[in-house]
């Protein structure tokens, strides 16, 4: 009798069939389990007369093996099938997209740019890493100036010959894209350098040893320092809002004369003074003045002729006024609790 049950199972087994995973995982319940129906032909293989034990278990090992060659290519037909099939599922709701947003410094960067482009200034770029010659000799730098000094600037390599015209420095601002700019244009000049500058500083809350510059130039016949302060007025109210003064305080640059540092009045107190101006009311944003005559002439360009002025701001310090941000270290910390912030500002 329980061969004639084996046999009975042999032929379902080798015609089983499914639909899907659930199905195929029933059948391996069904028969394979501890409860399914081969586990209790073998429990009750005890029962079988020793006469027929040997063909009884044969017949029960053959069932087993059977089953489980069967059940195994189904799910392998089943997960061949699967992978046939699109590799998503297009009925499912979509997944949430998580949008970036851009840094606050290329925020302002940006700011800045469409501002002075609004005022006719065109964009100029030039390289990081720069030579000695353009960075500081036709920036009117004296040869033994401290910004040549090996702990004021970062050296990728000195000239053996002790040119320090041909030293390779990462340059200390953007005035390196002025001088190229100038060597290859007759004026009108109008444009703005922005771009990634680097100096030996401790990294402090208010200093960094690489930091962010919009430079701007401006070189035609009869510019005068009225035509400059003009121009930084409509900046500064564009950029932090009409009510907006500025004062300009007489400061030094090797590369202007005369020189200035541009202040405004402190947005935050309205300069009545606070703790942020120091209680002075006024804040400190860029420097600026009309263009030295040697410059001019250092780049091929006739100071008889023509004269012009220049500027340039830290996009840090600027970011900072304009989101009250503490510690400058936080914009290269990448840090994604501080960058959420801004995005309502794009």
């Amino acid at each position: 009798m329980i061969l004639d049950k084996i046999e009975k199972l042999l032929d379902e087994v080798q015609n089983l069939n499914a639909h899907n995973a659930e199905e195929i995982e029933a059948l391996r319940l069904k028969y394979l389990s501890k409860k399914g129906e081969i586990t209790t032909l073998m429990a009750d293989f005890r029962n079988v007369p020793a006469e027929q034990k040997k063909e009884v278990g044969m017949r029960i090992n053959e069932l087993k093996q059977t089953a489980i060659e069967r059940i195994n290519a189904l799910k392998e037909q089943f997960e061949t099938t699967e992978g046939d099939g699109p590799a998503m599922d297009l009925t499912r709701s979509p997944y949430p997209i998580r949008l970036g947003t851009r840094h606050p410094l290329t925020i302002v960067t940006n700011e800045i740019i469409d501002i002075f482009s609004r005022m006719g200034f065109v964009l100029a770029d030039g390289p990081e890493v720069e030579d000695d010659l353009h960075v500081f000799t036709k920036m009117n730098f004296a040869a033994d100036h401290p910004a040549r000094d090996m702990q004021d600037t970062f050296f990728v390599e000195q000239s053996q010959t002790g040119d320090v015209t041909k030293n390779m420095v990462l340059r200390s601002h953007t005035s390196s894209v002025q001088a190229r700019f100038m060597e290859n244009s007759q004026p009108p000049i109008r444009i703005i350098a922005p771009g990634r500058v680097y100096r030996n500083e401790a990294i402090t809350a208010r200093a960094h040893c690489f930091f962010h510059q919009v430079e701007g130039l401006y070189v035609d016949k009869n510019v005068s320092f009225t035509d400059l302060k003009q121009v930084l007025l409509s900046f500064a109210r564009e950029m932090f809002g009409t009510d907006t003064k500025i004062r300009l305080r007489p400061s030094y640059f090797p590369f202007t004369e005369p020189s200035a540092e541009m202040d405004i009045s402190c947005h935050i107190c309205g300069g009545k003074g606070c703790g942020f101006c120091k209680h002075t009311g006024w804040v400190e944003i860029l420097g600026c003045g009309m263009v030295d005559p040697n410059v001019l002439e250092q780049c091929g360009i006739d100071s008889k002729v023509y004269s012009g002025y220049a500027f340039g701001m830290g996009v840090e310090r600027i970011t900072n006024l304009k989101y009250q941000v503490s510690d400058l270290r936080m914009f290269s910390e990448n840090d994604t609790r501080f960058l959420k912030e801004f995005e309502a500002a794009n």
